[in-house]
């Protein structure tokens, strides 16, 4: 029995973590197929927009400008060590468009948007609101989750393109001023050195973030527990799993558009 306990631990533990990524993967489909399927309301998506997209619009803003700035920085005291300073506009462009861009804006999402949709739904769910719903014929799942998960995929690539190009301007900004670089050379390597894979592998990795904020906030929100401690737990939760989700739908997006 002494040695079977951690063996039965651990069983219990993989079953569980499995039982979950079912529990979350089957959520997945029906808030897709429900967001896919008539009745649309519109109002619930124009609102959901609104939110995740303009409202989330300074603090990416900031995140990506401040963060092409201290790229710029970054690379050209390391490549002075072996006289590589040229190299900032071509590595702050990649760098801002491959990884840096999608995946603060995504966590950025994920702190902002997703711990608010949970917090709302989770509220909603303990003062009943949802079971009113259900007893005006309203179906939760297409009334406020597929508004939203449909709003984050939508928006957040539309996000994430906006902060790359600031992203980007934070470090023209700061090499041009800074660092002694000329403007329109600066723009010229920025422009030639960056690809349509990598454009593209950005917006693909902001629709897959979007949509990871968003329906962690959503399955966090409606399976929280009652009372003031459930909502509590349902978005500290759902920022933690929408983050490490973000983190490594990263490494796989990755690894999909640019495998050796």
């Amino acid at each position: 029995m002494i040695l079977t306990a951690p063996l039965a631990a651990l069983g219990r533990t993989t079953l569980a973590f499995l039982a979950a990524i079912g529990r979350v993967a089957l959520f997945a489909a029906r808030a897709l197929s429900h967001a896919l399927r008539p009745p649309f309301y519109g109002r619930e998506l124009l609102l959901a927009l609104f939110n995740i997209g303009w409202l989330s619009l300074p603090v990416v803003g900031m995140t990506a400008v401040f963060t092409g700035g201290a790229l710029a920085l970054q690379i050209y005291s390391g490549g002075a060590r072996f006289s590589a300073e040229a190299v900032v506009p071509q590595i702050v462009a990649i760098g801002m468009v491959r990884e840096l861009g999608p995946v603060l804006v995504g966590l950025m999402i994920a702190a902002r948007v997703t711990s608010s949709i949970a917090a709302e739904i989770a509220t909603m769910k303990v003062t009943e609101q949802i079971d009113a719903l259900v007893t005006l014929s309203t179906n939760p799942m297409k009334y406020l989750v597929a508004p939203r998960v449909l709003a984050g995929l939508i928006v957040v690539p539309l996000l994430v393109g906006v902060g790359d190009v600031i992203g980007i301007f934070g470090g023209y900004a700061v090499a041009t001023s800074s660092l002694g670089f000329n403007a329109a050379s600066y723009l010229k390597n920025t422009i030639d050195f960056l690809e349509p894979l990598d454009i593209l592998s950005s917006l693909a990795k902001g629709c897959a973030f979007g949509g990871i904020a968003a329906l962690m906030g959503c399955y966090f929100g409606m399976g929280s527990g009652r009372g003031a401690q459930g909502v509590g737990r349902a978005t500290k939760g759902s920022v933690e799993a929408a983050a490490v989700l973000i983190l490594a739908a990263n490494f796989l997006l990755t690894g999909v558009f640019f495998s050796i």
